[in-house]
C-alpha cells in the first residue's frame, strides 16, 4: 500500500508520525520523529521503575502545570533554554527498548493506545457483540493480528497469488496495469497516486500524481554518502526477502532493484523542491501526461485503478515523473518484477509470519531508526485494529476520556489566539494595508475543530474476520480506496476529519482553511484544566498559534479564506515577506543535532514559521486573557516565565542517533530541542523574562530577530 499519495502540501500537522510504524502494523500515528516531552516520574500515578507510560490516568506535571525540579538551572537560558527549561527531566528520560525516542507525544500516545487496549479488551471478552457491528469488527481485527498460530501456519501462502501475478507480469505494458490494479493493496508502483481536495478549487476533489518507487525514506539515502552503510544494508535485506519468497538469483535480483531505484533517485525532485505547492500544482490531462512521459502506459494504469474516466490529474513532480517513466521502460522486465515482487512481501511481512516480520523489523526499525526491539504482537494488534476502524474506537474513546468542559475552554484559547494575531497583523510594519486585508479576511474565515467530528465513518461496508489477518487487510486497502473513488463526483466533505480523535497530533488543512485539535492531544502537558493559565498558553497555545501560523506560512500563505491556491499578495508584500522567511531559514541552517547532521532551514520551513507564530501569538494571546491585570508570581516566577516553560515542557524529548539522522533527512520538522530554542530567540519578551544578554549563545541582537507573525 505504499503507492498511496499523501498530498502533504495541503496539510500541516503538528508532527510526522514514526517512519517505521508504516512497517510495524502501526496505521495510526505514533509521534516518534520530532517531539516527545518528560519523564515518568513527573506524571502523577506513575511507577518511575516502570521503563515507559504505563497507566490510562491523564498525567499531571507539578502542582501548576510545570514541575521546575526538571529544570537544570547549571545551564543559562540564553546559552541552552532546552537544557535550562528541561535538562534534569530529559536526563531522566529512559527510551523504551521498543521505541526511537520518548517523551510527551510517545507517552500520550502511549496513554491513548492503553486506554484503547482496555477497550478492546472489554470488546474482546464480550460474547453478545452484534455481528458486522464496529465494535465487533475492532474485536475481530485483533483476534485476527494475535492468531499466531494460523499466520505460522500459512506462512508465505498469502502472498502466492500475488508473486504469480507478478510471474505472469511479463512485460512493462503489463507489469503497469497490475500496478493499477492492485491500488491499495500489497505491493508498489513507481508512482503515487491519491484523491484529494483541489487546491484551486476546493469545493471538488482531484486526482494527484507523484513520484514514487523508493523503499528507502527518501532520495538522499541514495546520493548522500552519509547514508551509505543504510543503502548497504537494504540491498541485503532485499536479498533477504527475495531468497525467503524463493526468487531466482535473489543477491543478483537485489543489485539490479538497487540500481533501479538508485536511478529514480537520481530523477526524484528534493524534499524542498517537493514541498512547494505552486511548483507541485501541474494540471494535465491523461493525453499530455502519456505523451510527455512514453515510458509507462499510463491509461492502462489509471484504467486499473479505477481512474479510467478521469479527465484530468495533477502531476507533483511533472519533471521526474517522465524521466522516472524512462528509467522503468529501459529497466529489463525481469528487474522490474525483482523490484515488485521485493516490494510485495515488504508491504505484507508485518502479517505474514515471523520469519517475515522479524525480517523486516529488523531493517525497517532496527537498522534505519535504531530502535532496539520490536513491539510487543498485543501492541501492535492494537495498532492494526485502531488503524482498520479507526473513528469507530475514536467514538469509543471521546464517549469515555474527552470531557465537555475541555472543549469549552479550548474554544476560549482558539478565541483569544485569533483576537491576538488580528490585533499582530494590523501592527505589521513590512506588510501594507491591502494585503494585510486580506490576511484578516483568511483568518476571518478559519474554521476550528476541536475534540471529534460531528459525523462518524461509516464502517458498514467493510467485512473484518476474526480468523483472517491477510485477508483482512487486502479488504481494507480495498474499501479505503473504494472510499477514495466514490469521492471523485461529489462534493468536497467539509465535516471529514484527516486524524481520529484519539491521536496525539493536531494539523492545519489549507484547503478547507481549517485547524483540528483531536481529542489525544488535549491532555497535559499541551492541555490542563487545572494549571496555571500562562503555561496552558505555552503549551496548547503554542501549537494553536502553531496551526494558525501554517495558515501563514510559506506555502499555507498561497492559499486564501477559501482555500484557493491564489496569489492575494501585492509582489512588494511577498517581497518583504520572502526576505523574512530567508533569514529564518538561515538561523535554521545553522542548528547542528548531531556532528555532521544539521537543520535544513529550507525543508523545515512552514513548521518553523508555524513555531515562531505559537510562540509569540500564544504569549499575545495569554497577556489578552489577563484582561489588564498584572500576571500573578507563582514559586518565584513570571506569567511570561511560565508561558516560555510551557512551550519548552511540550518539546522535552530523547532521541536515538539514528532516529534524529532520519529526521533531518525525512522530517519536515525541526528536531525537538531547537523547536523551543529557535522561535524563543526571536521574541523580544523572552529576553526580558529571564535576563539573556549579549554573549550568550543564542543572543541575537534586536535587528538580527526575525519577526514574521
Amino acid at each position: 500500500m505504499k503507492r498511496l499519495l499523501v498530498v502533504g502540501a495541503a496539510l500541516g500537522a503538528l508532527m510526522i508520525p514514526a517512519a517505521a510504524s508504516a512497517h510495524d502494523g502501526d496505521a495510526h500515528d505514533h509521534a516518534c520523529l520530532d517531539e516527545t516531552c518528560n519523564i515518568v516520574s513527573l506524571f502523577q500515578d506513575a511507577d518511575p521503575n516502570m521503563p515507559g507510560w504505563q497507566g490510562t490516568s491523564a498525567p499531571r506535571y507539578g502542582t501548576w502545570g510545570f514541575d521546575l525540579a526538571g529544570r537544570d538551572t547549571s545551564a543559562t537560558p540564553g546559552d541552552d533554554f532546552f537544557r535550562y527549561a528541561n535538562g534534569l527531566a530529559f536526563d531522566a528520560i529512559e527510551i523504551p527498548s521498543d521505541r526511537t525516542n520518548y517523551g510527551s507525544f510517545a507517552m500520550l500516545r502511549e496513554l491513548s493506545d492503553n486506554r484503547i487496549k482496555g477497550m478492546i479488551d472489554a470488546l474482546v471478552a464480550r460474547n453478545d457483540l452484534t455481528p458486522g457491528s464496529d465494535e465487533a469488527k475492532v474485536a475481530d481485527a485483533y483476534r485476527s493480528y494475535m492468531d499466531e498460530a494460523r499466520i505460522e501456519a500459512l506462512d508465505a501462502q498469502p502472498l502466492q497469488p500475488y508473486l504469480a501475478a507478478i510471474r505472469a507480469a511479463d512485460t512493462h505494458e503489463k507489469m503497469a496495469v497490475y500496478m493499477g490494479q492492485t491500488q491499495g493493496q500489497a505491493g508498489s508502483s513507481i508512482f503515487g497516486t491519491g484523491i484529494s481536495i483541489d487546491l484551486k478549487e476546493p469545493t471538488r476533489y482531484v486526482t494527484s500524481m507523484g513520484q514514487g518507487g523508493l523503499g528507502l525514506p527518501n532520495r538522499d539515502y541514495y546520493l548522500d554518502a552519509r547514508y551509505a552503510d543504510k543503502k548497504e544494508k537494504y540491498q541485503a535485506y532485499i536479498a533477504r526477502m527475495l531468497e525467503m519468497i524463493g526468487w531466482d538469483d535473489p543477491a543478483g535480483s537485489a543489485e539490479a532493484v538497487m540500481a533501479f531505484e538508485n536511478r529514480i533517485a537520481e530523477a526524484h525532485w528534493t524534499v524542498v523542491e517537493s514541498r512547494d505547492r505552486v511548483r507541485t500544482y501541474n494540471d494535465y490531462t491523461p493525453a499530455r501526461l502519456a505523451e510527455e512521459a512514453p515510458g509507462f502506459d499510463f491509461g492502462g494504469y489509471l484504467n486499473a485503478a479505477g481512474l479510467g474516466a478521469i479527465e484530468r490529474l495533477i502531476v507533483r513532480q511533472n519533471t521526474a515523473i517522465p524521466r522516472i517513466a524512462a528509467i522503468y521502460a529501459e529497466t529489463p522486465i525481469e528487474v522490474v518484477q525483482a523490484w515488485q515482487a521485493f516490494h510485495t512481501v515488504d508491504d505484507s511481512a508485518a502479517r505474514l509470519s515471523r520469519r517475515f516480520s522479524d525480517a523486516q523489523w529488523e531493517f525497517r526499525s532496527r537498522d534505519l531508526s535504531g530502535q532496539p526491539e520490536q513491539r510487543a504482537r498485543d501492541k501492535r494488534a492494537v495498532s492494526f485494529a485502531e488503524g482498520a476502524l479507526g473513528e469507530a474506537m475514536g467514538r469509543l474513546y471521546v464517549a469515555e476520556y474527552f470531557p465537555a468542559e475541555s472543549k469549552a475552554q479550548m474554544e476560549e484559547l482558539v478565541a483569544n489566539l485569533r483576537r491576538a494575531l488580528s490585533h499582530r497583523i494590523d501592527n505589521l510594519t513590512w506588510m501594507g494595508p491591502e494585503t494585510k486585508a486580506a490576511a484578516q479576511e483568511k483568518l476571518e474565515k478559519f474554521t476550528v475543530k476541536i475534540g471529534y467530528p460531528n459525523k462518524w465513518r461509516d464502517y458498514s461496508g467493510l467485512d473484518i474476520r476474526g480468523d483472517d489477518l491477510f485477508g483482512n487487510v487486502e479488504r481494507i486497502g480495498r474499501f479505503n480506496w473504494q472510499y477514495q473513488l466514490g469521492r471523485m463526483n461529489g462534493p468536497v466533505d467539509k465535516d471529514e476529519w484527516g486524524m481520529t480523535p484519539q491521536t496525539v497530533n493536531a494539523y492545519y488543512n489549507s484547503a478547507n482553511n481549517e485547524i483540528v485539535f483531536p481529542a489525544g492531544i488535549l491532555q497535559p502537558p499541551f492541555f490542563d484544566p487545572r494549571a496555571d493559565p500562562a503555561v496552558n498558553y505555552g503549551g496548547i497555545g503554542g501549537v494553536i498559534g502553531h496551526e494558525i501560523g501554517h495558515g501563514f506560512d510559506d506555502q499555507g500563505s498561497r492559499s486564501d479564506g477559501d482555500g484557493v491556491l491564489r496569489d492575494w499578495w501585492t509582489p512588494e508584500d511577498r517581497a518583504n515577506f520572502v526576505a523574512l522567511t530567508t533569514r529564518l531559514g538561515a538561523q535554521y541552517d545553522q542548528f547542528e543535532t548531531l556532528p555532521g547532521y544539521h537543520v535544513q532551514g529550507a525543508f523545515t520551513m512552514g513548521e518553523n514559521i508555524g513555531d515562531a507564530a505559537g510562540v509569540a501569538v500564544g504569549l499575545d494571546a495569554y497577556h489578552l486573557s489577563l484582561n489588564g491585570q498584572p500576571a500573578p508570581v507563582i514559586d518565584g516566577t513570571t506569567g511570561d516565565q511560565r508561558f516560555f516553560y510551557g512551550w519548552a515542557q511540550v518539546w522535552n524529548s530523547r532521541y536515538r542517533d539514528e532516529a534524529l539522522k532520519q529526521q533531518v533527512a525525512t522530517d519536515p520538522h525541526s528536531p525537538a530541542r531547537f523547536r523551543v530554542i529557535g522561535p524563543v530567540r526571536n521574541v523580544d519578551a523572552w529576553y526580558d523574562a529571564f535576563g539573556v544578554q549579549p554573549g550568550s549563545t543564542y543572543y541575537l541582537p534586536p535587528e538580527e530577530r526575525v519577526r514574521i507573525w
